[in-house]
């Protein structure tokens, strides 16, 4: 099978650090310019809960995806990941299901099982069995929008001829890519979803876990090659590395978690002119990224339209 072309994507800054907090009004407008930018995708962060001293206001991802699905017509919206195990699946498999139809199909549903054990004591959620109830929330969500009437108990579920219209405006369901770094969660990327989703990954260390992900769906019989991915990455560009690699580091060291036991690192980071940029993120379409997720520095309005204008168009050359 050929190569998937690579689309690019971007994030929405829709987490602050506190005292500052998100504005929705020009959230929605973000949505809507990075449609008029040309971005294939748009993604949203997702927690309830985030941060204690800093803590990060945060606005609902699936609330603001909604309201930007109502004013834009061909970016696709993604969420970069939804909690899942947070969420009660029955009502969830319904709201993004309206999502899908309010965007014409537009959804597509980065997944994880979380990391946050405040955030999941917080919500009542035993955080010890998020896995388990991650891949019976799948199984729930994809029955009600693939099965005309679902019978089943899968504690404290108990389906009895549910029915659940209107279905998804994709058919079976809108894609799932599963979020995560431990062999279990990529397992569960390749067999149980469409495919991985990941975050801040150098190329060597996409490369390494894709292999395993591919590895584990053809020992389930899936086509590893129907497999899709993407990377979130971020970004800064500047008049060199050396004048922008101090503020880009003082940006993730203030803002962002890396898990120790991930290949999430800093280092990461595309950072430098135009022309090293675009090197360093061939590097990961060389790799097999088919989605690049630009994570661009404080999300400033100039960062984005110089990757928008002069990296991007580069890459699809």
């Amino acid at each position: 099978m050929a190569a998937k072309a690579t689309t690019f994507g971007i994030a929405m800054r829709n987490f602050t650090r506190y005292p500052e907090l998100p504005d929705a009004g020009r959230l929605i407008d973000y949505g809507m310019r990075m449609e008029q930018l040309g971005f294939e995708s748009l993604w949203v962060w997702d927690h309830v809960l985030l941060g204690t001293d800093p803590h990060f206001p945060i606005i609902d991802s699936l609330s603001l995806l909604t309201a930007v699905a109502a004013r834009t017509t061909k970016i696709k919206l993604g969420t970069g990941v939804l909690v899942l195990p947070l969420r009660n699946p029955l009502a969830l498999a319904k709201q993004l299901s309206s999502i899908d139809l309010i965007s014409n199909g537009r959804l597509i549903l980065g997944m994880a099982s979380g990391w946050y054990k405040r955030e999941f004591d917080a919500l009542g959620v035993p955080f010890n069995r998020r896995g388990k109830i991650m891949d019976e929330n799948i199984e729930i969500m994809t029955r009600l929008w693939r099965e005309d009437s679902v019978t089943a108990e899968i504690p404290p579920y108990n389906m009895r001829q549910a029915v659940m219209f209107p279905k998804p405006a994709q058919r079976p369901r809108p894609t799932i890519l599963i979020g995560g770094y431990v062999d279990a969660v990529l397992k569960r990327a390749g067999v149980a979803g469409d495919g991985w989703l990941t975050y801040f990954y150098t190329p060597e260390g996409f490369t390494r876990s894709w292999t395993k992900v591919r590895g584990f769906a053809a020992e389930a019989g899936k086509d590893p090659d129907a497999l899709l991915n993407g990377n979130q990455l971020p970004i800064m560009v500047g008049k060199s590395r050396a004048a922008v690699e101090e503020r880009m580091n003082e940006w993730l060291r203030t803002e962002w978690d890396f898990a120790s036991w991930s290949e999430s690192t800093p280092q990461s980071a595309v950072m430098g002119t135009v022309d090293e940029c675009v090197a360093q993120l061939k590097e990961h379409i060389n790799v097999g990224v088919q989605r690049l997720i630009f994570v661009p520095y404080r999300y400033e309005a100039e960062q984005i339209e110089i990757i928008a204008k002069e990296i991007v168009p580069r890459l699809q050359r």
